[in-house]
């Protein structure tokens, strides 16, 4: 919802009140009102209660599969029980904490505003006024009363907290201030005109204008004698954003009380009137976006055709491209009205006689914009969500409205993230007139396209013009065309078809025979995920041969994947016979192949040897795939006189170090020459050459920074990842785990601060200071992100699963092995939980010490 106040419109978060999704992801494309409308309504019918004993609310639904499996009468059971609510009351301190460390930062802005009413109206009475008692009146409208019920709560909540247990009482507190609410409609109503007439006041008055821009707010209680300045517009603003939140907050709470305490019911209560209050005083829903809908047709000759996204003047648009035997035929599709049949509009054509693929030099050559990955990764979130949400409606069997609606909405999403997600030029230019640029994910379909253009070709000769009848009747004429009558995305898969594979795909690149003359040749492994397709690993360059033996290992991670692509590529060393055609990649591909990963082949333990046949070349690969329930448990290692497996504890006490030496040894190495490696963590290192890293690392080999200075930079990173992988514990603890995934989804952002900097800081200290270590480190990286293409984002994607996934104790394996196993909606919600909390203290501009203070650096390679 908006809420419109001096013509600025600010987000009311009502839906997130119903709905725990995670704090700190990127916005929503617009307000779904039929979602809210639907949650209200069952809000109503019955108040919101997480039975989930986890307190992390992103493990609610794991937490209650598993508990469903065991026997309400069992000991384990009670046990289990006991120990989750253990933790979710503890959790309730943290988010108690927050809320406190909140209320006082809020309470210091209240108390800026007020300090220079008192002068002000003093001065009113003078002969030389620097505002008049009305003005004042009207600028701090409510400020003094909203300070005082604020004052009331801090100082009823703070020796509470102070004297902490579980059996702790609040509720009164919360419900008494969310009845006092009804406050805040008269500072909402008022505050346009309280900063029109500031605004004026600022503009008639400089001694007023000069007060306005420096109101000093005090900091927190550790740093008394700091002080900031804010503007008086800002902290008018900071009331608004407070009665927005206070839903919120009040969830947050009420997540971490379970059902059974005697605030519970309290917290309700104040949950439903601070719900009721939102809901009053919001004036604006946005529209729900139209979602893409696209009708079957019938086939017809047609070389190929398929939703392809258009650059257009920076903006990105999605078409369907037509290839025909003599012209290639870019067409939008017409939305449609009422009754009306499916329409394509022509947006242009070119006759293959006339069409050259652009070189780069002839090309524009400003940048493509980027869509951010935290973006990107909101769109499949949101994806999973409602994955999860049509999953429901089938066991439940109701179909209808509701399983249409939450279809379209599915369409949708996967639209946008069909629309945002490609950043590879594929230029097309008639020689009589312009150029065009498409923007697809993978080099495989970029070579697809330009080997069937120039098969057909061959055949035309001829240039023509089409007159507009005929053009007309010719884009008509699509719909019963086309071939591809949806987004290629996962709404077209029907209810039988296999979802794809999560978990790792181990692939050994062995050979390549069938080469006519000697070449330099690597070759890339593509998969797809979420409908297009990633680069996961590239070979070593096997220099002047007709039969290159790579040998590699590759670990690649599966994301619903069902489809793996290599690519074999000629590596141009001389730059004057350089392919330009390709943009960015100046070597030629020689071969290209996909394989189907099968779930049923796959799934047992064993290699699977298999070749790709292409263009005359056949590369010999074996495949061997690892379910994710599997891959990833922790398993303590049985010798404890090495590294990996053993705690960290151990090691560091043992080595007399504060981070592990082979933390210490594998930053070093990657920061003297893998700085400015594309994809640097991001993209596999040689399997054999990590194992035996692994193996030198264990047996304290004097000789490994030796054999690291001479290995592959990936091969030192996936060293790295691993030993965070394999350790029998997360850095992060099994204990304070869900917390942590608790306290990312708190909505305020100063009690999510509070939280969080707490939990770090009572991690075990060889925890504390190698993570310390390790951010200090991925920091640099992420400063060298215009070379290695690695931001903050990508790396709290690769590291943050590694370094906070918990042991997964009671990690349910499925029992029948022939069955493909998938990934469930809580485990990618998981996932993400994961990493946000990474990405949130990488994003941190200041860290905290050990000893509680802050700098901007604290360790270097040196430690």
């Amino acid at each position: 919802m908006l809420l419109r106040l001096n013509g600025r419109a600010f987000r009311v978060g009502l839906s997130e009140c119903f709905n725990a999704s995670f704090s700190g992801t990127p916005p929503t494309y617009g307000y779904d009102a039929d979602r809210a409308e639907e949650q209200r309504r069952h809000h109503d019918m019955m108040p919101y209660i997480d039975d989930s004993s986890s307190s992390s609310p992103h493990l609610s639904s794991k937490s209650r599969s598993s508990r469903d499996t065991l026997s309400s009468g069992s000991l384990e059971s009670s046990k289990s029980t006991e120990l989750d609510l253990e933790k979710g009351l503890e959790m309730r301190k943290w988010v108690l904490s927050g809320i406190l460390a909140s209320e006082e930062t809020y309470l210091s802005h209240l108390e800026a505003l007020l300090l220079p009413m008192k002068p002000l109206k003093a001065a009113a009475t003078t002969s030389q006024p620097v505002l008049t008692l009305q003005q004042i009146e009207t600028i701090f409208f409510k400020v003094p009363e909203l300070y005082e019920i604020h004052k009331e709560f801090y100082d009823g909540l703070l020796p509470r907290v102070q004297q902490w247990s579980h059996h702790q009482r609040v509720g009164d507190l919360f419900q008494k201030l969310a009845s006092q609410l009804g406050l805040y409609r008269a500072f909402v109503d008022n505050y346009e005109v309280a900063v029109e007439t500031a605004e004026k006041c600022c503009q008639a008055n400089t001694q007023f204008a000069e007060i306005s821009e420096n109101l000093k707010v005090r900091s927190s209680k550790e740093c008394k004698d700091q002080t900031a300045k804010n503007s008086l517009e800002t902290l008018l603003y900071k009331p608004v954003d407070r009665v927005t939140r206070s839903t919120l907050v009040l969830h947050d709470l009420l997540k971490h009380t379970p059902s059974s305490h005697p605030d519970y019911p309290l917290l309700q209560d104040a949950l439903r009137i601070s719900q009721n209050f939102l809901s009053s005083i919001n004036e604006e829903i946005t529209p729900r976006r139209q979602s893409m809908t696209v009708k079957k047709g019938e086939n017809r000759q047609l070389l190929k055709d398929r939703f392809m996204v258009e650059l257009v003047e920076g903006a990105r648009k999605l078409r369907h491209v037509f290839l025909f035997t003599d012209l290639l035929l870019c067409a939008k599709l017409k939305k449609q009205i009422g009754g009306k049949s499916q329409q394509y509009d022509c947006k242009w054509y070119i006759p293959l006689s006339d069409l050259t693929f652009q070189t780069i030099d002839e090309s524009d050559s400003s940048p493509i914009p980027q869509v951010p990955d935290e973006e990107i990764d909101a769109m499949k979130i949101k994806i999973s969500q409602i994955k999860n949400e049509i999953q429901r409606e089938k066991r439940a069997n109701k179909g209808g409205k509701a399983m249409e609606r939450l279809r379209k909405k599915l369409c949708e999403q996967e639209s946008l993230l069909l629309l945002m997600s490609p950043c590879m030029a594929f230029r097309v230019h008639n020689r009589n007139g312009k150029g065009y640029m498409f923007l697809i994910s993978s080099d495989y379909e970029r070579a697809e396209w330009r080997e069937i253009i120039r098969e057909q070709q061959k055949k035309c000769f001829k240039s023509f013009s089409l007159t507009s009848v005929e053009l007309q009747m010719l884009t008509n004429s699509c719909v019963k065309l086309q071939t591809v009558h949806s987004i290629p995305l996962t709404i077209n898969k029907e209810d039988d078809e296999s979802p794809g594979l999560y978990g790792f795909l181990n692939v050994i690149v062995h050979s390549a025979t069938g080469l006519k003359q000697s070449l330099n040749l690597y070759c890339t492994l593509e998969v797809d995920s979420f409908g297009y397709f990633v680069n996961k690993a590239k070979t070593r360059v096997y220099r002047d041969t007709t039969e290159p033996n790579w040998n590699e290992e590759f670990e690649i991670e599966l994301e619903g994947s069902q489809t793996l692509r290599l690519l074999c590529y000629e590596k141009c060393y001389n730059k004057t016979k350089m392919n330009k055609e390709d943009g960015e990649n100046t070597d030629r591909i020689m071969a290209k192949g996909q394989i189907q990963l099968d779930p049923q082949t796959l799934q047992g333990k064993d290699w699977q040897r298999t070749v790709i046949s292409m263009n005359g070349i056949e590369v010999k690969l074996s495949m061997k795939f690892t379910s994710r329930e599997f891959s990833l448990k922790r398993m303590p290692s049985r010798k404890q006189t090495g590294v990996f497996g053993v705690k960290i504890g151990i090691v560091t006490k043992r080595e007399r170090s504060k981070v592990p030496y082979i933390v210490r040894q594998c930053v070093e190495e990657i920061e003297r020459r893998g700085m400015e490696e594309v994809g640097i963590y991001r993209v596999s290192g040689v399997a054999t050459d990590i194992q035996a890293l692994k193996a030198a690392f264990d047996a304290n080999n004097k000789d490994v920074s030796v054999m690291m200075s001479e290995m592959d930079v990936n091969a030192i990173a996936g060293t790295l990842k691993l030993y965070f992988r394999e350790l029998p514990e997360p850095l992060f603890t099994d204990e304070l785990y869900p917390n942590f995934a608790g306290g990312i989804a708190l909505s305020d952002s100063v009690a999510k601060e509070s939280c969080m900097l707490n939990l770090l800081l009572s991690l075990p200290e060889p925890n504390l200071v190698t993570f310390l270590f390790l951010l200090d480190h991925l920091k640099r990286v992420a400063e060298k992100e215009a070379v290695n293409k690695m931001s903050l984002h990508n790396l709290a994607t690769v590291f943050g699963p590694t370094l906070l996934r918990p042991s997964e104790k009671d990690s349910k394996i499925p029992t029948n092995p022939t069955q493909p196993i998938t990934m469930s909606d809580s485990w990618s919600l998981e996932v993400m939980s994961q990493v946000q909390v990474l990405l949130y203290f990488l994003q941190l501009e200041t860290i905290p010490t050990p000893d509680g203070k802050r700098q901007s650096m604290l360790f270097s390679t040196e430690v």
